[in-house]
Parts: structure tokens; C-alpha cells; sequence
């Protein structure tokens, strides 16, 4: 047997089933592989950030890595961003790079770079398979590996020659980590915080689940704790019949507010705050001084675990407060952020999946959504912009029977527009709606706010700041790639093309037009 298609059978038996990819030369005999071990569903996509997104989602919603197959240093290198965003959401997956064949190497070949110092950036595992009876051995190492620490990126670079070689064999999965058990001192102490008046839960990572949401709720009802959700939530079952929490605000002033007066943050499945970026004269630690932090979980822990115990510890018999399911349609009229925001909460099917990468229109949306129908949120875990786009695919290939709603800004959307083709040869059921407003508005606002002053709507600055002159036209571009689209200016021609998404099978995108900010 070949080393490729021992891995590829060795992953599948350990449950890795399902492998986005964007191979190249020293890949073809792992792609071969997919003849011979047809249970490895192989989806490929025309970039490599859109593999890695896509697996990133994959792994969020199932809680199991699928396989990336990437082609060398460069096409490691073009997939990393997304693989930043995945390490920062705890995502376990399983990056397979294709290498030179060892007797190559020597030549410096114009491909040759160092992949494992590049992999380093990202990964919590990374190893070379030196033969091929050692490949099937070492892919159940990184598998293994993917479930460490709550979840991480596990590294196999493959030489070529290791793939095509004969002597390779399956080989049976390790056994992989499981989360640690609650700490009774941890909860403990957290119990006596959330007694006191004026606590704050601060839920992240793990502690998003529907389980997880319910016994918060069961906390913030017994005891008056205020509830808050990291900014950018990993995977986030929300909206009606489930306890109402307010995300953290992305802006330092804005989180400053929610956390002003708290007596202690009890962290679940988050990090302690800080802002994302440093400005002048402002503090980049946002919990309040003289605000002890108590730390209930995290990401490696079983933070549903915790949860729970801590509530019924301080809640007893008490129940959480569902949310109403109160999403009304907006009127009719030019279509601006608030109401394509609500128009998308008032269409959202019952157990969507909503992709949010609409940056600066999340401020809206995440209000908007909280009294939609239940739902789960993927966000931008690590600030690297086109995660939206391939986290659709890898959201529809992992819950095929769950509608996925991406709410995506153009400007992010252009840097991995090519998902649109995997959602189209793929019949994925995705919704696009792209929040179109001809311009970079996060970094309008992050001008005044670094304290480089305003922009004039004209001039140099202004020009490294919008996206006109041309405007790009996503309606032609989605068509071009094989997906139905339209382009609305109103919000009943908005709420109509919702409908209309939804109501066929496989992928749309509706490029909403707003008024670029003011």
C-alpha cells in the first residue's frame, strides 16, 4: 500500500472524513488516494484560505477536525490566515502539506521553503513523515494531537516520495484528550463571586452551547449576574427560547461601558479582555481596576460541565429566562443597515447557522439576532478578514440540514469570493447577503479612533479607503461563479429575495446596496 493511501484510510478510520483541499504536484497521489478510499469526501476549492476556513467551521460545529490538503510552503502560506482564525477559536484540524521528495530538496528547487518554520505560526503539533510505513502511525498522532488543549491545528508535512512509495499501512486511531473536569475549587470560588451583587459572566469558547447558555441563564436568574458573550463568539447557539447575552463590544470604549460597575468577571470558556488593538490614551486591559477575575473554565476545560454545576450550586430549582421570539419585518423603503439587519432576522429559518462577517454592521445585527429564531453564530475569531465566505462552505458541509445565512461585507468578501464556486459545485444550501456600502467603514472609524484624524471624502486617504471607482459588482461575479443572485436597494426587495433564497435548494447571494457611512 502507498503512504497516501494509508493516510487517507487511516484518517477516515479515525472519523476524518471529509477533506477540503487545493493540491498541487507533490499532493496528486493523495488525491489519488480519494479512488480507493471513497468514504473520504474530497472538496476542492480555488484557494487555499478557502480550504482552511472551511475546515475551521467544519470543526466548530461537529467538534472534529476535517483534513486540509495544501501544496507546499507558498500554498501553506496563502491558507494561513484562516488557520490563524481557526487557532484562536480552539478549532481541532488537520493540515496535510505536501512536500519536495527528500532527494529533491537538495536541489532548491523554486518551491522549496521551510514549511515546518512557516507551520510553527499556527500549530500546536508539527511533524515530517520520514517513510511510508511511518505515515499512517504519524496522521494518528495528529489527529490525536487536534483534541489537546480544548483544540488545535495538528501539522503533517508529507514529502512526496513518502506518498508514493509502497510499505505504508492503516493504522488503528490513538486515543484523543478529553476536556478536564470542572474544578470544585474554581467553582467554589465562583459561586461566592456570582452571589455578590453586581457579577458579570463573561461565556466564550466552549461555553456557548445551547447547555452551556441554559445553565448561564439558570445563573443570571438566580442571582442577578449579568450575562456578556466574547465579541467574536466561536460557535454561539442563540437567539429565541434560549437566555438573552449581550455581546462584548468590539470598540475599548464600548466594553469599557458594559464592564463599568462589576464586583468580579467570572470567566467561562473566555479570555479576560483586552481591546484589539493599542490606541493612544486608552487602556488596553478593559476589566475595571479593583475588579478581581475568577477564572470558572477555560478552553481546555468542560466548560458545559462547569456551568452546570455552578448552577445548580447557586441556582437550584431556578429557571433560565428564555428570549421572546420577537423579530418583526422592517417597513418598506430605501434599504439602510438597521433594516437589512432586521430583515434578516425576521426571515432567519428555525436552526440556521448565521455566519457573521458584516464588521462594521455587526454592532446591528448582533441586537437584531437576539430575538430571532434559535440559531448558531460563527464569528471572526482572529480578526483575519475573508473568513466568511469558506466558513459557509465548511458550515453547510458539516449540518447539511441546516440553512446557512451569511451576513458578509463586501470588502472582507473579496478576499475569498472563490468559496461562492465550492458552494456551487457543491449545492450547498448558503444564503450570501452582502452588506454593500462601497467602502472600508471599519477603517474610516479606526482613523479618528488611532488619532489620525478625519478623511475628507476626496483626496489620497480617502482613496485607500473606499471601493468605488470601479464599484465591484457582486451580483455579476456570484453569477460568474455559478451562483443565482440579485442585487436589492429596498427592504421589501430584500425581504423578497430572502424568501426567495430560502425557498430553493443550493446557493444564493443577495448584494443588499446601503448608504456608505457618514
Amino acid at each position: 500500500m502507498k503512504g497516501a493511501q494509508a493516510l487517507v484510510g487511516s484518517l477516515v478510520g479515525a472519523g476524518v472524513d471529509v477533506c477540503f483541499m487545493n493540491p498541487g504536484t507533490s499532493e496528486m497521489h493523495v488525491v489519488r488516494a480519494l479512488d480507493d478510499v471513497p468514504a473520504m469526501r474530497g472538496v476542492l476549492t480555488l484557494f487555499e484560505g478557502v480550504a482552511t476556513g472551511a475546515a475551521d467551521a467544519y470543526a466548530r460545529l461537529t467538534g472534529r477536525p476535517a483534513a486540509v490538503l495544501l501544496h507546499l510552503g507558498p500554498g501553506l502560506g496563502n491558507g494561513l490566515a484562516n488557520l490563524h482564525n481557526a487557532r484562536r477559536a480552539g478549532s481541532p484540524l488537520l493540515c496535510v502539506v505536501g512536500a519536495h521528495a527528500t532527494d529533491h530538496v537538495r536541489h532548491d528547487a523554486p518551491l522549496e521553503s521551510d514549511i515546518t518554520a512557516v507551520a510553527r505560526t499556527v500549530s500546536g503539533w508539527v511533524h515530517t513523515s520520514g517513510t511510508a510505513r511511518d505515515v499512517a502511525d504519524d496522521a494518528m498522532r495528529a489527529v490525536a494531537a487536534t483534541a489537546a488543549d480544548g483544540g488545535r491545528i495538528a501539522t503533517l508535512v508529507l514529502p512526496a516520495d513518502v506518498s508514493w512509495s509502497e510499505g505504508g499501512d492503516t493504522a488503528p486511531p490513538r486515543t484523543t484528550a478529553t476536556p478536564e473536569p470542572p474544578s470544585p475549587l474554581r467553582v467554589d470560588r465562583a459561586a461566592e463571586a456570582v452571589r455578590a451583587p453586581g457579577a458579570v459572566l463573561l461565556l466564550g469558547g466552549p461555553a456557548l452551547s445551547a447547555r452551556a447558555m441554559d445553565a448561564a441563564g439558570r445563573i443570571a436568574a438566580a442571582t442577578g449576574t449579568r450575562l456578556l458573550v466574547e465579541t467574536f463568539p466561536r460557535c454561539w447557539d442563540t437567539g429565541a427560547g434560549r437566555p438573552a447575552a449581550e455581546k462584548l463590544g468590539y470598540a475599548a470604549e464600548r466594553a469599557l461601558d458594559q464592564l463599568t460597575g462589576a464586583s468580579s468577571l467570572v470567566l467561562a470558556g473566555a479570555r479576560s479582555p483586552v481591546a484589539f488593538f493599542g490606541y493612544p490614551d486608552r487602556p488596553g486591559d478593559l476589566v475595571p481596576q479593583g475588579c478581581p477575575v475568577v477564572g470558572l473554565a477555560d478552553a481546555a476545560s468542560d466548560a458545559e460541565a462547569a456551568l452546570t454545576e455552578l448552577a445548580d450550586r447557586v441556582a437550584g430549582g431556578v429557571a433560565a429566562e428564555p428570549a421572546p421570539h420577537h423579530a418583526p419585518e422592517p417597513g418598506p423603503g430605501p434599504l439602510d443597515v438597521r433594516s437589512l439587519c432586521a430583515a434578516v432576522a425576521a426571515t432567519l429559518p428555525q436552526d440556521a447557522i448565521v455566519i457573521d462577517e458584516s464588521v462594521t454592521a455587526s454592532a446591528v445585527l448582533a441586537p437584531a439576532l437576539r430575538t430571532a429564531a434559535p440559531h448558531t453564530q460563527l464569528a471572526l475569531t482572529g480578526g483575519a478578514i475573508g473568513q466568511g465566505p469558506p466558513a459557509a462552505v465548511g458550515a453547510a458541509i458539516a449540518a447539511p440540514d441546516r440553512p446557512v445565512v451569511a451576513v458578509q461585507a463586501e470588502g472582507s468578501a473579496l478576499y475569498t469570493l472563490q468559496a461562492l464556486w465550492t458552494q456551487a459545485r457543491e449545492q450547498l444550501d448558503v444564503t450570501t447577503v452582502i452588506v454593500h456600502n462601497a467602502s472600508y467603514a471599519i477603517l474610516r472609524v479606526e482613523l479618528g479612533r488611532t488619532g489620525a484624524g478625519e478623511v475628507a471624502r476626496s483626496g489620497r486617504a480617502a482613496r485607500m479607503l473606499d471601493l468605488t471607482d470601479p464599484v465591484p459588482d457582486f451580483t455579476a461575479l456570484a453569477t460568474g461563479f455559478g451562483v443565482p443572485a440579485r442585487r436589492v436597494t429596498t427592504t421589501e426587495d430584500l425581504l423578497d429575495a430572502l424568501r426567495w433564497a430560502q425557498a430553493e435548494p443550493g446557493p444564493h447571494l443577495i448584494e443588499a446596496m446601503v448608504p456608505p457611512p457618514a
